[in-house]
């Protein structure tokens, strides 16, 4: 659980299902993303590649991987408030940073249907995600409220929050005391296996760039 939020409580009439659509988005989440990868294969197959388009969506891919690599290496889930490293910008960078991959891809693709599942995917799957992980850490972590109120959740904030004794933003533990502030460990990002995410980017740029070109010449030596 790494994200953080600060009011996501619906009207109480629709409290049970809400909850229940958490526990849904929590469990179809992954199943989508394969799903959605395969549409995003599909795309590929049947579309001619454009350069600039995939050049240009490095522009949005780079800083997304960039972002996940930092957060992954500085969290340490459910341990600690992580409130240090880019989760003192924004309360769910790991998000933002597949929020600006799955952008890129799209724009690397030029595929509406590509772009409309990513975007129902996220108000769909995520913030219910978001909503939920955010209960976890405002019942485990005290001064969760405190940090919701010095980060905001998803657009960064332009400068880091200053750390000051007392308050969340200088590093909570489990238990309420103060954590050291820590880093960019590479030991976490090798647990998080935070890798895959830039093995996977390299693979679609790979498919972007020569999966059609070698369906094409199969069906060639085919006919």
């Amino acid at each position: 659980m790494t994200r953080q939020t600060e009011n996501d409580t619906p009207p109480k009439g629709s409290t049970t299902q809400w909850q229940s659509w958490q526990r849904v988005a929590r469990r179809i989440r992954v199943p989508l993303g394969f799903i959605t990868a395969a549409v995003f294969l599909f795309e590929v197959a049947r579309r001619p590649p454009h350069l600039a388009a995939i050049a240009s969506s490095l522009a949005l891919v780079l800083p997304g991987l960039a972002l996940r690599a930092a957060a992954s290496g500085t969290v340490k889930k459910n341990r600690e408030l992580t409130v240090t490293g880019p989760y003192a910008f924004t309360r769910n960078p790991l998000y933002l940073g597949s929020t600006l991959i799955a952008a890129g891809f799209a724009v690397a693709l030029l595929s509406w249907l590509v772009a409309l599942l990513l975007a129902l995917g996220f108000v769909l799957i995520y913030v219910p995600v978001i909503a939920s992980e955010e209960q976890f850490l405002r019942s485990t972590f005290p001064q969760f409220d405190a940090y919701c109120r010095a980060v905001p959740r998803l657009i960064p904030r332009l400068t880091a929050a200053r750390s000051q004794p007392g308050n969340a933003v200088a590093g909570v533990s489990q238990h309420g005391t103060h954590a050291p502030l820590t880093g960019f460990s590479l030991a976490l990002y090798l647990k998080h296996r935070e890798y895959n995410a830039a093995l996977g980017a390299v693979l679609l740029y790979l498919s972007l760039l020569f999966l059609r070109p070698v369906l094409e010449f199969l069906l060639h030596l085919s006919r």
